[in-house]
Parts: structure tokens; C-alpha cells; sequence
């Protein structure tokens, strides 16, 4: 992230009350962006071109043809995983956008295309064509989208209806450590498990993973892209039998890629750090822009991200 001046990033990807209330309480996880910290840096939006999910791709479509600029208008981009309301362990994705939005030049935009807006109480929510989404201002700084399941959700939150985020301290926590770098994630106990079995790979079969997968309380990391690309990744697992055998585990994991691997994965793997102290868990992983442009054209990182 080629920043002329660390001054502007210090709040760097920070939510807004509005926006920490527009989460349920039950969030599995949240992943923000700070997208003009990652315009600055070609490696970061390299990552963001080859893991943006499709839906995403037709939000930016949509968005545009509203009015909205994303590239001058959105300043962070959240987006939250929750279980479904409606169908049991389905989960379901919000997005929440903050930025300085035009907001009159976009309802006037929905206002001529004849786009009526829903009533979800007193919110005014619009369905943005052919995606299958909502939108709906909550202030002049704050919009929430995605399917009509999750806005509703995400609505009830922030009317009160429903709990929200702010009331789970689990989350909150883990969100105080991370939410300063220009792109960072939380997870719950659930969300860390299925992270740690998809990271794991094969070795998450093994014995000494199933009996401490239990033990995992949550997970959080954060990434940065100035003078390259830093990422830090820490399991809370409460007690120190538990990330130790993490720890081993994923030591085991690496050494055996290592022996497999392109040159790129074998680079990656030898800048990457795993180790535990006091229940937690943590991988430390640094590299040049070159070097991590090569690693997201490899194998290793397209297993993964699939």
C-alpha cells in the first residue's frame, strides 16, 4: 500500500455505531475492507480481483448503474455471515457500505427508472435489478444490502427488534484487536472450526484435531500492504494443550506442502510463522508484492480461497 502519509489510515476500516448495529447478534463472521487503503496497493486489489465472489461483482454492477461510484464513494465494505431465519443452519450474507454516498442523486436515479421502494417498519428498502438484493439507507453514511432474508435481519438489528452485535462480546473483542488494518476478519467458535478444517486440509482428520476442534472459542486476523503484504492470524483456544496441538498440527501441514509445492508455495510457506503461547494460536505470514502476485496465481492458494 503505497500511502504517501499514515495520518488518514490511523481509523483505518473501522465500522460506524450504525453499522456495528446493523449486524445480528449471531454473526458467524464479518470481513471489512478499506477500500481506498487497498486502491493504493496493487497486490491488495490483485487479491480482491481473484476472491471477489460473483454477487459481489453484480452488486458493483448494480451500484454503478444507481449512481453510485464505488471507486471515489465507498470508503469500507463489510460484509457479514449469519444463520438464516428461515432455513436452519443456512447461512446468509449481508453487506453494509460506508462512505459519503449521494444518496438523493440515487433515489432520484431509482425514482426515474420506477424502482418502488419496500417497507421493512419505517425503512425504505430498494431491490436492486437483476441481482436479487435490496438496498436501503440507514443514514447519510451508511447502507446495507444483500437478499431479502438477511437485510430483513440486519434491519431488525439495528430497530432493536433483535440483538446485535454490540451485545456479543466474544466478537466485540476479538474485533478490538484487528480493526485498525486496511483488511480484517472475525469468526465465531463455529465460523473457526470450519476455517481451521478447510486450512488443515487432509490433516484435519486426524485424531489430535478432532479432539481439540471443541476447544477452538474463536479466531481473528488482519492484513496490510504497506511495503508489501503482512498477515496475522490468531485461534483462541482457552487453554494451552489445545494451540499447542494446533501449532503441530499445521507445522506438519506446512512441511509436507513444502515438499510438494510450486516455488511460489515453497516462498510462501518459508515466510510463514506458527506458534502458540498461553491458548492461543497465531501464524505470522510476510511478503513482497512480487512474491504474493505469485502466490495467488498458484495451486496452494486456489485450493484454499475455493
Amino acid at each position: 500500500m503505497a500511502v504517501a502519509c499514515l495520518a488518514p489510515f490511523a481509523n483505518a476500516a473501522q465500522l460506524s455505531t450504525d453499522a456495528r448495529t446493523s449486524i445480528p447478534h449471531e454473526v458467524q463472521q464479518l470481513v471489512v475492507i478499506d477500500y481506498r487503503a487497498m486502491q493504493n496497493s496493487s497486490a491488495a486489489m490483485d487479491l480482491r480481483g481473484r476472491v471477489m465472489p460473483p454477487e459481489l461483482r453484480q452488486f458493483d454492477e448494480a451500484l454503478t448503474k444507481s449512481g453510485l461510484n464505488e471507486n471515489h464513494d465507498v470508503e469500507q465494505l463489510a460484509f457479514a455471515l449469519f444463520r438464516s431465519s428461515t432455513v436452519s443452519d443456512t447461512l446468509v450474507t449481508v453487506g453494509i457500505a460506508q462512505g459519503q454516498f449521494p444518496e438523493l442523486d440515487i433515489l432520484a436515479n431509482f425514482r426515474k427508472n420506477k424502482v418502488k421502494p419496500i417497507l421493512i417498519r419505517t425503512n425504505k428498502v430498494y431491490p436492486l435489478a437483476k441481482t436479487g438484493m435490496l438496498l436501503c439507507f440507514v443514514d447519510a453514511s451508511t447502507m446495507i444490502f444483500g437478499p431479502k432474508d438477511a437485510v430483513t435481519k440486519a434491519l431488525d438489528a439495528r430497530d432493536g427488534v433483535e440483538p446485535s452485535m454490540l451485545t456479543n462480546g466474544t466478537m466485540m473483542d476479538a474485533m478490538k484487536s484487528v480493526d485498525t488494518a486496511a483488511l480484517w476478519s472475525i469468526l465465531d467458535e463455529k465460523g473457526t472450526r470450519v476455517m481451521m478444517k478447510q486450512v488443515l486440509g487432509e490433516a484435519g482428520s486426524v485424531t489430535d484435531f478432532e479432539t481439540v476442534q471443541k476447544r477452538l472459542k474463536g479466531s481473528w486476523y488482519g492484513m496490510e500492504f504497506q511495503h508489501g503484504v503482512r498477515f496475522d492470524l490468531t485461534i483462541s483456544t482457552g487453554d494451552t494443550f489445545a494451540a499447542a496441538t494446533i501449532s503441530s498440527l499445521l507445522n506438519a501441514a506446512v512441511l509436507v506442502r513444502k515438499m510438494s509445492g510450486s516455488q511460489a508455495e515453497k516462498q510462501a510457506l518459508a515466510d510463514t510463522a506458527i506458534a502458540s503461547d498461553s491458548g492461543r494460536m497465531s501464524i505470522h505470514f510476510a511478503a513482497s508484492d512480487n512474491d504474493f502476485g505469485s502466490l495467488l496465481r498458484s495451486p496452494l492458494f486456489q485450493s484454499m480461497v475455493h
